[in-house]
């Protein structure tokens, strides 16, 4: 029982291990789903047809297994005809035998082993199955412990591999502008985010600038973030205006996204030759423009988060970006930190810092926003993605 770590294969070579000293006419091996009331057998022998096979899945305290896994005990049943816990699977079994298998005090399952004769068992036959059953138990769980280690290291390979393709989608470097500086930065909570964003070359002196927030977090969030840039990508192809940008990814993503998974989005064009930036918010926190004087405003104009309701119109809106102003965008990973004392970040925080610090370059900036975000939050709250653009003005 010890030479191999399937657990397919362990349990196996036990029902054959078993046959040559309890002799049997059906017998299956249960285990208790993890987390669960479920019992269902892994290996069974003996049960002819498939409707039969069918009833032997059970729940903790249901038939003879489910009420041995319940309480802890093994139990012999010399007629199975004249105990009601009986459930029956093969209308051939006249006597059965049931004990539990226990593993660090932890009951993972029941060994079940069914005659055609009455009173086919002895009390050595419930003693031996006993001291059987408790030497399976430590095949069983190195063998399960080995397959979750794989499972793991499978799981840890696929999101290392989808963090990679995830980081692909992001700049590798800030795009260099004439007259201005831009940088941005992502900080993903799990292996990969919901977060996104993007610096896209249309024409020259024309740039896109692209941020999202996909609604949840981890591998689901990832999945509708790249359908979110993939539908933006090709719609600005299109050259079509901002405005209609969004309206057609939204079309996009209510066909497509289940009921309450939404994106929130700001989409913009920078004229760096006559420093104009044209953009439309999409439910997305509004990006701060700061002005060379300290003054600020928020960038509102737009419309609802996209794949909510399909139809939704959205506004879009120029401004002019005078020397030494700054636009900030982020998402809300950064407004909504939260402290030791539950304190959220807010939005009052980057405006102050962003005030104080506008004089400063665009990357020094962004650095200070994420350095002071993860200097403030706690470690005992489940972080969410960070991700800080600024768009500064020489």
């Amino acid at each position: 029982m010890s030479s191999s770590l399937d657990l397919d294969e362990v349990l196996r070579d036990m029902m054959v291990a078993l046959k040559n000293v309890i002799d049997y006419d059906a017998v299956g091996i249960y285990l208790v789903k993890k987390g669960t009331s479920l019992v269902t057998p892994r290996v069974w022998q003996g049960y002819p047809d498939e409707e039969s096979q069918n009833r032997l899945s059970l729940k903790v305290g249901e038939g003879l297994v489910g009420w041995v896994i319940e309480k802890g005990e093994g139990v012999y049943v010399p007629d199975t005809d004249a105990d009601d816990r009986y459930v029956e699977a093969r209308p051939e079994t006249r006597s059965e035998l049931v004990v539990p298998i226990m593993a660090d005090n932890v009951i993972i399952g029941a060994f079940n082993v069914e005659s055609d004769t009455v009173d086919a068992y002895s009390k050595d036959d419930v003693e031996f199955l006993t001291v059987f059953a408790s030497q399976a138990a430590a095949s069983i769980e190195r063998a399960r412990m080995y397959r979750e280690t794989l499972v793991s290291r499978r799981l840890e390979e696929q999101l290392s591999i989808a963090r990679m393709i995830q980081q692909s989608f992001l700049p590798d470097k800030d795009p260099p502008l004439k007259g201005f500086e831009v940088a941005g930065m992502n900080i993903p909570s799990q292996e990969v985010g919901g977060d996104y964003y993007d610096f896209i070359n249309i024409v020259e002196n024309q740039t896109g600038i692209a941020i999202a927030d996909v609604s949840g977090k981890g591998m689901p969030a990832s999945l509708i973030m790249a359908a979110f840039r993939a539908s933006l990508i090709a719609e600005i192809r299109n050259n079509y205006a901002i405005r209609t940008i969004l309206q057609k990814v939204n079309r996009l993503l209510c066909e497509s996204l289940d009921n309450g998974r939404f994106v929130t989005a700001v989409y913009g064009v920078l004229d760096s030759k006559n420093r104009i930036f044209t953009f439309s918010n999409a439910g997305h926190n509004p990006p701060l423009h700061v002005r060379a004087d300290g003054t600020y405003e928020e960038l509102v104009e737009g419309g609802l988060a996209l794949g909510i309701i399909d139809g939704s119109v959205y506004e879009e809106r120029p401004i002019y970006i005078a020397r030494g102003d700054l636009i900030a965008f982020y998402t809300d990973g950064v407004n909504e930190a939260v402290d030791s004392t539950g304190e959220q970040f807010g939005e009052w925080r980057i405006r102050d810092m962003l005030i104080e610090n506008r004089h400063k370059s665009a990357e020094d900036i962004v650095r200070l926003i994420v350095d002071t975000v993860k200097e403030f939050s706690t470690d005992d709250v489940d972080p969410d993605d960070i991700t800080v653009i600024v768009v500064r003005a020489l």
